[in-house]
């Protein structure tokens, strides 16, 4: 029995040489077999048959769980890495946010304290600007108007003035009466009357003596009883007087 026993032996660790160098887990279950009591050569060459047919399955089923557990490591590591740089990126993010606002909100305080430190203007005064008067138009200064130096422009010169001082008359009856009482001679004179004879002929156009003259003389015409137009005129204002118009007079007055 103890010669079998060291065949069996002998046998078991030489398999179990073999074991060792492919796997470390066959080699265990060789080694516990070589301890088991009362096997024989033949059971013992069968179990080691075993055990060489069993090592590789062992040896492939020990990596593939390794690797699985590997790969899953690596993952873990993948997924807290990318779980960490996200929550870095939000941690930046919501301190450039909380940052942002904090300069905001100061600048807003910097700004309400210049307004408030620096006085609103006053508005400007704008000086009322003088309002240009309309340039006055030159008064046109009334042109004397001329009259032919003639009969005719005797008569309408005085005939003017008389309008203007309110003396009656019209063109035709102190052109009658010149022309009975001169001839429309400006310069005629009477020398044969009852005035020649009382020593106040009768002079001009209209026959007028000096008192005559005097006392019915128009403002604004000469004193000399041989101009025509004063002789006109005062002679007209006497016939206003005596019978209301020079019109009225007939012969002599």
């Amino acid at each position: 029995m103890p010669q079998h026993a060291t065949s069996g032996l002998h046998r078991l660790t030489r398999t179990h040489k073999l074991s060792v160098a492919g796997v470390a887990a066959a080699g265990a279950a060789a080694l516990v077999f070589t301890v088991v009591p009362g096997a024989d050569a033949d059971q013992g060459k069968s179990q080691a048959t075993a055990v060489e047919n069993v090592q590789p399955v062992a040896f492939s089923a020990v990596g593939t769980a390794a690797k699985a557990q590997q790969a899953a490591i690596a993952k873990q590591a993948d997924s807290s890495a990318a779980k960490g740089k996200a929550e870095i990126a939000a941690a930046k993010k919501a301190a450039a946010v909380k940052a942002e606002k904090a300069r905001a909100a100061k600048a807003a305080a910097n700004r309400s304290a210049v307004r408030t430190a620096i006085p609103a203007a006053a508005p400007k005064a704008v000086a009322a600007k003088p309002v240009a008067k309309p340039a006055a138009k030159p008064v046109a200064k009334p042109v004397a108007k001329t009259y032919p130096d003639n009969l005719d422009g005797w008569i309408r010169e005085s005939l003017a003035i008389m309008a203007k001082k309110g003396i009656p008359g019209s063109y035709e009856g102190i052109h009658r009466n010149i022309i009975r009482e001169s001839s429309g001679n400006p310069m005629a004179i009477n020398n044969w009357d009852i005035n020649a004879i009382n020593g106040t002929p009768s002079k001009g156009l209209l026959q007028v003596i000096a008192p005559t003259f005097k006392a019915y003389h128009v403002e604004g015409t000469s004193w000399n009883m041989y101009d025509p137009v004063a002789n006109i005129t005062a002679a007209c204002n006497y016939a206003a007087d005596k019978y209301g118009s020079m019109d009225n007079v007939n012969s002599a007055y």
